[in-house]
């Protein structure tokens, strides 16, 4: 999905104060590098060239710190936050069949948003509610005991 960088403005001034603040300091990557996706809700290419160049680091370097670190994203968020639960409780329970459902509703794969801007997917290893699986969050609304022909439901409730 290519999505524009909504880098302008505010935003832009912002990160002009961030990358001020540490210019010249490899050291400061993960930190400049959270502070950013605050700002911009996600790591635009624009904005890791910015911090590879103040911060002297090479691009290469500030990509292999947000791939291997799951909390950071380079694709916009969509307005609401699905993740489903593939712990062992869940995934047992038919946390894979919900999976594949929301892929298919939504038509995308974990990691993406709908073109729409309205929904993101992601898969996590454990959401903390074992015994209501399988589960699945919308934003910070915990579903359980999730079928897949409830999704439709869930998802309802959240375009409106």
């Amino acid at each position: 999905m290519s999505v524009a960088c909504k880098c302008s403005g505010e935003l832009n001034s912002r990160m002009d104060a961030l990358l001020e603040r540490y210019r010249g300091q490899p050291s400061a990557l993960i930190q400049v590098l959270h502070q950013a996706q605050e700002l911009y809700g996600y790591l635009p290419r624009k904005v890791l060239q910015r911090v590879a160049e103040e911060l002297n680091v090479p691009l290469s370097q500030v990509y292999g710190v947000v791939s291997f670190y799951s909390f950071f994203t380079i694709y916009p968020k969509g307005k609401h936050q699905i993740s489903v639960c593939k712990g062992t409780a869940c995934y047992v329970r038919g946390a894979g069949q919900l999976l594949e459902r929301l892929k298919d509703e939504l038509g995308l794969k974990p990691g993406e948003t709908t073109d729409d801007g309205q929904f993101s997917l992601e898969v996590v290893r454990c959401l903390g509610a074992c015994s209501l699986g399988p589960v699945i969050t919308v934003d910070e609304d915990v579903h359980a005991r999730v079928r897949p022909e409830r999704l439709s439901d869930i998802l309802t409730a959240y375009r409106q």
